[in-house]
């Protein structure tokens, strides 16, 4: 079976299950699989696949201590109906490039494609447990909601999640605050996204209890990673359909980056099989990625900067940490001594070695904030697509990044999210309120605003708690004793 050890102590070794229901390891590791590189996909066996069954086989590889059976269940449940297209991820024309949407879900982000079956995935592994499972995780935007949905009301589940109350969007804000169910609770946090994601790894390290598990809807959770790798596979195959590419030719994705997790999936594919060339990190201005994989130098002793791509903030990429385990042949001694450097003194430098191998596979572009409002406007004059600041941060990247294959986009939010930015960079001005932005938008571009958006204007925001980070791990000490 296929074997998960921590980053930074691989004698601790786990199944899948395991490895999805502790979601971080004791020691603050993140489970990896190893010798994932002992497989190859022939492409052309998902030639006539649909979405769900590309989900089947990747799924069972990683995951093969759940049944046939189990999986089947879990991708079934998630995908089948929660989508507002059967494709789940179609790719369109964008420019000279191609643009893989990733915001037909429920709460219209690319969260949603992972974030719809960790919650049956959680379930049938912990189903013969007989501890409540508690939920802790930290957003930048769109993870909070798309886990709120996806864990809402599920059986003896409970999750928190925290968000900084300064760097989401008002939409994405309202989203979070409007959401319904019995097990659920949002808290806004006097900090950024690191002090959020920082919190949440504290509370694994320091909060010892047999009432409850404790567990992750982060991308830390291998759960919430390996169902990403699907949509590669799809945009390939799709491209290939469409006869826009040749079998085993390659492709370029590029990927609006910040926690790293997106663009890991990516690289996961990549060994499986799937022919890429180059993954293209594009940065906002917290450009911490484009610096460190051009140099080899990670140094989070920065100023932080609040964009308006808010979901890329980030400062500490959590799941670079993966990479630079499996790149350094599971060298769990050299990446424990790199991520107690980033605690300690705020900054590692990895070998030579090492960073040859990253810059074999990855290259980075950052996008400032005036070319991102830039290229949305370009974007929907020149091309006409209408996109988000995100998938903005991708295009520009693309725009620098050409070679002999073609480059492929990831779009991973819909533009009503972030409607006064957009309509900003638009047509130069923004709307006190966000919703009469969203109205504009719409009027505008034509496009219509999706339903789970429009319908939260007149919802009553039902979570309006609000910490210091101090008072981060009592809060949660409380809630675990409140549990029934």
């Amino acid at each position: 079976m296929k074997i998960f050890v921590s980053s930074r102590n691989k004698e601790e070794k786990y199944f899948s299950k395991e490895a999805i229901v502790k979601g971080l390891a004791e020691d603050g590791g993140l489970f990896t699989p190893l010798d994932i590189n002992e497989k190859k996909i022939e492409i052309e066996k998902f030639l006539d696949s649909s979405y769900q069954e590309i989900a089947y086989e990747i799924l069972s590889y990683f995951f093969d201590d759940f049944s046939g059976e189990e999986l089947k269940k879990c991708i079934h449940s998630a995908y089948d109906n929660n989508f507002s297209t059967s494709d789940i991820v179609p790719i369109s024309k964008i420019g000279d490039s191609f643009m893989l949407e990733l915001y037909h879900g429920p709460t219209a982000a690319f969260k949603d494609i992972a974030l719809t079956i960790l919650p049956h995935l959680l379930k049938a592994a912990y189903q013969k447990q007989d501890k409540k499972v508690y939920i802790l995780t930290a957003t930048s935007g769109d993870t909070g909601k798309a886990a709120l949905e996806g864990f809402k009301n599920v059986e003896d589940t409970f999750i928190t999640v925290f968000y900084p109350t300064k760097g989401v969007s008002l939409i994405q804000e309202k989203q979070m605050k409007t959401t319904s169910g019995n097990n659920v609770e949002v808290i806004s946090v006097n900090g950024n996204f690191d002090d959020c994601q920082k919190l949440v790894k504290t509370c694994y390290e320091k909060i010892s209890t047999n009432k409850v598990q404790l567990s992750s809807a982060n991308s830390i959770n291998i759960g919430r990673l390996v169902p990403q790798i699907v949509y590669y596979f799809k945009a390939y195959i799709d491209l290939l359909k469409k006869e826009e590419i040749k079998l085993n030719e390659k492709v370029n994705f590029v990927v609006p980056t910040g926690n790293f997790g997106n663009i890991l999936a990516a690289y996961f594919a990549k060994i499986l099989g799937c022919p890429i060339n180059k993954l293209v990190c594009a940065s906002n201005e917290n450009n911490i990625l484009t610096d460190f994989i051009n140099t080899g130098i990670y140094d989070r002793n920065r100023k932080f900067h609040t964009t308006i791509s808010p979901s890329m903030d980030i400062l500490i990429s959590s799941n670079l940490e993966r990479l630079l385990f499996i790149l350094s042949d599971y060298d769990d001694k050299k990446t424990a001594t790199y991520m107690r450097d980033l605690a300690e003194k705020g900054r590692y430098v990895v070998d030579k070695n090492l960073l040859k191998k990253i810059q074999e596979n990855f290259i980075s572009f950052y996008c400032s904030e005036e070319d991102c409002m830039k290229t949305i406007k370009q974007a929907y004059e020149e091309d006409g697509r209408f996109i988000d600041p995100h998938t903005a941060v991708a295009y520009y990247a693309s725009k620098q990044y050409k070679d002999f294959c073609k480059n492929i986009i990831l779009s991973t939010a819909s533009p009503y999210k972030f409607c006064n930015n957009v309509l900003n960079s638009l047509c130069g001005y923004k709307k006190e309120n966000e919703f009469d932005a969203m109205r504009d938008l719409e009027r505008i571009s034509g496009e219509k605003i999706p339903t789970n958006l429009k319908d939260i204007e007149n919802m009553p925001n039902l979570h309006n708690k609000t910490i210091d980070i101090k008072d981060g791990i009592k809060t949660v000490l409380e809630r675990i004793e409140c549990l029934k």
